[in-house]
């Protein structure tokens, strides 16, 4: 039998107590080896003041435990209140997010009873970062970070994934024929990647076409790996076109903690009635179960929980009048999972989940390549202004900031929203107040923070409103920025 493990826990709000009583129920009932260390996180904690919504205790549970089962959250409307959910994933460095989405027909209804996909998510950066700044009267800027570490880490997790699993392909998604440096270095650390798994089939899809296969084919797909808000809309995508999104699990894994959680929200609308379907969160346990070192008793409960469904056992979301026999509440559909411990499906394929036979090598694999950083060389600097006068007429502002010398850096050209506007743009061009100024050495030579300086200072004496700059590299001679559209 294995040693007992403490693991935190989180009620949560709205449908989180009652779900999370029924799925405890289960894993005690079929002999799971866990202690609870309860902590208080969600609604309440936001209404004392505390914008995070977890209290500083709850961190010290989760730097014991290291395991964190939680149920879902109410974060309260207005301003002021941050997402918990990043919060702990990006405080704790849990890196990947696992969204399981398999189908469950007939008991579950679906049009692609064949899909088992697994979407492994990066969790940290992205547009995610919550990096955003008003920076005119006009225009939002939201920053997308990717770094080379963070892909590499997301990525070698999908591959040590799919291996462990023994899962057959892998692929990648991303937009790189639009954002060809985020984007792009994703896609090619995955290439790279890629080169040490000969055994595991490889593809890459650009998102949009990738998202409508999923909702169209999602049988073609075994693990896809992408960036966070991808990942984020197409594991629900993925998760309804397999009968619901009430039935997902995820896990949040990182170097030390790992969170594991339903996918869907706290539904304050039903809380209390006992009708909600607890089956997310339990399939979420069951992937905590398997983390920490207790397959079998995974194995049991899940066994059991498709027995329930293939013996017609459903809560009102699921429920069919073909299928169903009886509509169960929250909790007696834990008593009937409960009640199915020891047996296996006799319609679907039975659970089986991998040992931790291999940990060690598994985690040699994740650790970073080693490589020497790129030679970086300033050559360039965008300006960013804020100016709406004479009809936004480029000409107009171009022809007043020609003049900018400062000892050969001169400016080349001038953007809006991307796009070239100066010299030789094109009047049918619609022009927001948000400017982009971009300034060379004539030859594109290597330029000083002394000439940055003083151009400011030239484009302050012209009374411009600059805003932001941008400094321009290459690395290894390699050009560190993208061209302007129509460049």
């Amino acid at each position: 039998m294995p040693k007992k493990r403490k693991i935190t826990v989180a009620y949560g709000d709205g449908i989180g107590p009652e779900i999370m009583k029924a799925t405890l129920d289960i894993l005690y009932a079929a002999g799971a080896q866990i202690e609870t260390d309860i902590i208080e996180i969600g609604e309440q904690v936001y209404l004392k003041g505390i914008s995070a919504g977890i209290e500083p205790r709850a961190w010290d549970s989760l730097r014991e435990t290291k395991v964190f089962l939680k149920a879902p959250i109410t974060t309260p409307q207005g301003g002021g209140f941050k997402s918990l959910n990043v919060t702990t994933r990006k405080s704790l460095g849990l890196y990947a997010n696992v969204r399981p989405c398999k189908a469950y027909a007939p008991f579950i209804k679906t049009h692609f009873p064949k899909t088992d996909l697994v979407i492994i998510r990066e969790n940290e950066e992205d547009l995610y970062a919550g990096i955003e700044h008003r920076q005119t009267d006009e225009v939002y800027q939201c920053l997308k970070l990717i770094s080379r570490p963070g892909s590499e880490k997301i990525v070698r997790y999908a591959f040590e994934y799919a291996r462990k699993y023994n899962r057959k392909k892998v692929t990648c998604m991303t937009k790189d024929n639009i954002m060809k440096m985020a984007d792009g270095i994703f896609h090619k650390v995955f290439d790279e990647v890629a080169k040490e798994y000969p055994g595991i089939e490889t593809d890459h899809k650009i998102i949009d076409i990738g998202t409508a296969l999923i909702a169209d084919r999602p049988e073609m797909f075994d693990v896809i790996v992408t960036l966070n808000l991808y990942g984020d809309i197409i594991s629900d995508v993925a998760a309804q076109v397999t009968g619901s999104v009430g039935l997902g699990g995820s896990s949040n894994v990182g170097e030390e903690v790992a969170m594991f959680e339903a996918i869907h929200g706290s539904a304050p609308d039903i809380a209390g009635m006992d009708i909600a379907n607890p089956s997310g969160l339990l399939n979420g346990a069951v992937m905590m179960l398997v983390h920490i070192g207790q397959p079998e008793i995974a194995e049991k409960i899940n066994n059991a929980w498709m027995k329930t469904l293939e013996d017609g056992f459903h809560t009102g979301d699921i429920y069919q009048e073909a299928i169903s026999k009886k509509k169960v509440g929250t909790q007696e559909f834990a008593q009937a999972v409960i009640e199915r411990l020891g047996m296996k499906p006799e319609v679907m394929q039975p659970a089986v989940f991998a040992k931790e036979v291999d940990g060690e090598a598994s985690q040699n694999a994740l650790k970073l390549k080693e490589r020497t950083p790129a030679q970086k060389e300033l050559i360039g600097l965008d300006v960013f202004i804020d100016w709406r006068e004479q009809g936004r007429n480029a000409d107009v502002i171009g022809d007043k900031l020609r003049g900018v010398d400062a000892d050969g850096l001169k400016m080349q050209l001038i953007t809006n929203r991307g796009v070239k506007v100066y010299p030789e743009g094109m009047k049918e061009t619609f022009c927001s107040d948000h400017w982009r100024v971009r300034f060379f050495n004539a030859d594109e030579s290597a330029i000083s923070h002394a000439q940055i300086i003083e151009v400011l200072k030239q484009v302050q004496g012209l009374g411009f409103d600059f805003i932001k700059t941008e400094n321009l590299y290459t690395f290894d001679g390699e050009r560190g920025f993208s061209l302007a559209q129509g460049e």
